[in-house]
């Protein structure tokens, strides 16, 4: 059982970008910036890579030369980047771009904005996937408010691990948020279990 990670980190950060401008702040993309002495998508990258994947792929697409000049160059043997083509696309679009370019089982689908999600808590999404009766018809994800097996998808996104191939058949041809896809993912019979997020001490 392999799994893989896909961070999508290609989005306008148009809300984020218009704030700014309104508080006469310079216009800074939210994934370059500083967070625990590194930018908020390095932090990201760092905890996904820490968890249980064999291989980890950033997608790209609204200022990709902005971020990619902004971030480390320690990620080029560890991270495979790919860029939208067209980059002005939908998430769900930005994810299966990602889920594309793997050939692994499973995948762990993480946002380029959630560097609070800690290594444990993707760590245990995978888990869920390793000992459950069918991981094929399972998604593993952050809860919003029930932990275990859900009875709903209503409000749910991302972080999440599911199966690569059957997500893709899902998300082709799609272009839109992914709480809607996730909804009818689940309104056919998948299993959602729901990862309560390990939160990080601070001395």
């Amino acid at each position: 059982m392999s799994i893989s990670a896909i961070i999508t980190a290609a989005g306008k950060n148009s809300r984020m970008r218009k704030d700014q401008i309104s508080r006469n702040l310079e216009v800074k993309n939210k994934l370059i910036l500083p967070f625990n002495n590194k930018t908020v998508l390095e932090t990201t990258i760092d905890n996904t890579l820490s968890a249980n994947i064999d291989e980890c792929i950033v997608v790209l697409g609204h200022y990709s030369d902005e971020i990619i000049e902004a971030i480390s160059d320690n990620y080029k043997d560890s991270v495979k980047f790919i860029i939208n083509n067209p980059c002005d696309v939908g998430l769900s679009t930005s994810l299966y771009n990602g889920l594309s370019n793997l050939t692994s089982d499973f995948a762990l689908c993480v946002t380029g904005d959630q560097p609070t999600v800690s290594t444990e808590t993707f760590n245990r999404m995978i888990d869920v996937l390793y000992k459950c009766e069918n991981p094929f018809n399972t998604i593993s994800i952050l809860r919003r408010r029930k932990t275990g097996l859900l009875d709903t998808a209503e409000g749910l996104g991302m972080p999440f691990a599911a199966p690569r191939v059957n997500l893709m058949k899902y998300l082709e041809n799609e272009d839109d948020n992914l709480n809607p896809i996730l909804r009818k993912i689940f309104a056919d019979g998948y299993t959602f279990y729901g990862i309560k997020e390990k939160i990080k001490k601070s001395y």
